[in-house]
């Protein structure tokens, strides 16, 4: 039940000395702000490197041609290997933990800034890549007019286009619709059938997304001449299958098909993302277990000084206790006492300073979506409720903890002996 006269005590108590409440009360205050600071621009990295990969398919890897490191199978060693079309016929057929495979080829922008993109007037210096629809369920992207590639356009090899969004607002005028016109890419004339945004921003192997000209993987081969020949392959695992089983059974079977020694690691290069990916998930793990070793560390330190601070109360108040457990004042009603002082200062303080450090990451927060630094190191810096109610626990349970000593010692103290000393 609602004690008025309890808190009508606490609050006597607190106001009595008010510069040693507030300074003891900004040691809670503190430690609760610096450990929702620290908790929310780690979630705001979090959230930007995963912004970054968004939809990407973390259960792949890219695989594409080195040069041999060891002689093997007649051959010397320093051997260009180039991956063609039968390869990815033969790993359909005997890897079975293969989902998607997407090979691709593509021409860098020209080194000496020469436009190799070219629209009525307007051109560009841009990455051309050609690839297979696949492409776009490993590292999708959003259609902001037209479709993207599909397997009729693979098939029959024809001459069409999906630019990125630099691309579309460099060669065409704004709110123009692109889909239909013609751009010549290397010389060569191509429709354009669509534009894309990336949705995976911090990927990419082969330039900036948005200034990229994508065409059909069988047209780029016709186009530019470049025979059967795969610059790289994009290769996912079906579920259930762990992508570095596939790599490994992929690889052992390229190795096997372009006569490369087994124990040659420079033949053929390979990234597998989900690796990468967990490696950066098991980052923020640590992260976040540094945050709140630091953060609980210096919410203990404000503790600490609740407790010190509720020795002196009880120090200054002996004669009180004294006269109170003369007067019939059982031990429960001591150390319930004291306990309440202890938790009430503990959790105002530490509210406020949750409070506060939320209205900071909000703030924080306005100025990037504002400023458009949402895009770079730090996206939406918040804390979840889950995180919230944790802090709170925390506090309550250490605001109890801090009374804990205090009020030992409030109840050892003996009523003759404190009349003694007030006398």
């Amino acid at each position: 039940m609602f004690d008025l006269d309890r808190w009508q005590q606490i609050y006597s108590v607190l106001k009595k000395n008010k510069l040693r409440t507030f300074l003891t009360a900004f040691g809670v205050f503190w430690g609760i702000f610096m450990l929702v600071i620290m908790l929310g621009a780690g979630n705001g990295m979090k959230n930007a490197v995963m912004k970054g990969i968004g939809d990407f398919a973390t259960n792949s890897f890219f695989m594409w041609g080195g040069e041999t490191s060891v002689p093997y199978g007649g051959y010397t060693k320093g051997r260009s290997i180039e991956f063609k079309n039968k390869d990815v016929k033969a790993l359909k057929r005997n890897i079975k933990g293969i989902d998607l495979i997407a090979p691709k080829l593509r021409f860098w922008g020209s080194s000496d800034n020469t436009d190799n993109v070219v629209r009525e007037l307007r051109s560009g210096n841009y990455t051309i890549h050609g690839d297979y629809p696949e492409m776009n369920q490993i590292d999708p992207s959003v259609m902001i007019h037209g479709r993207y590639l599909n397997d009729n356009d693979i098939k029959n090899r024809r001459k069409v286009t999906v630019i990125g969004r630099r691309v579309y607002q460099d060669l065409f005028d704004k709110n123009e619709d692109p889909v239909g016109k013609y751009i010549r890419v290397q010389g060569v004339y191509f429709q354009v059938i669509g534009v894309s945004k990336p949705l995976n921003p911090n990927i990419s192997f082969g330039g900036d997304k948005e200034e990229t000209v994508t065409i059909p993987f069988s047209s780029f081969q016709q186009a530019f001449n470049v025979g059967d020949r795969i610059g790289m392959m994009a290769i996912t695992a079906k579920k259930g299958t762990p992508v570095s089983q596939v790599e490994e059974e992929t690889i052992e079977l390229m190795k096997k098909r372009h006569t490369i020694s087994p124990k040659d690691d420079r033949a053929i290069w390979h990234f597998n993302l989900e690796e990468q990916f967990n490696k950066i998930m098991g980052l923020f793990t640590g992260i976040n277990i540094l945050i709140w070793i630091v953060g609980t560390g210096t919410l203990i330190a404000g503790i600490i000084g609740v407790s010190n601070i509720m020795l002196v109360v009880v120090k200054e108040r002996t004669s009180e206790i004294g006269i109170q457990r003369a007067i019939g004042a059982t031990p429960w009603h001591i150390i319930n006492q004291i306990l309440s002082e202890s938790m009430v200062l503990t959790i105002i303080a530490g509210f406020f300073g949750m409070a506060f450090g939320v209205v900071i990451l909000e703030l924080g927060n306005s100025i990037l979506s504002n400023t458009g630094g949402e895009n770079t190191m730090i996206h939406n810096p918040q804390i979840s409720f889950t995180i919230s109610m944790v802090a709170l626990g925390l506090l309550s349970f250490f605001g109890t903890l801090a009374g804990v000593l205090p009020a030992r010692r409030a109840v050892k103290i003996k009523p003759i002996e404190a009349i003694r000393t007030n006398n």
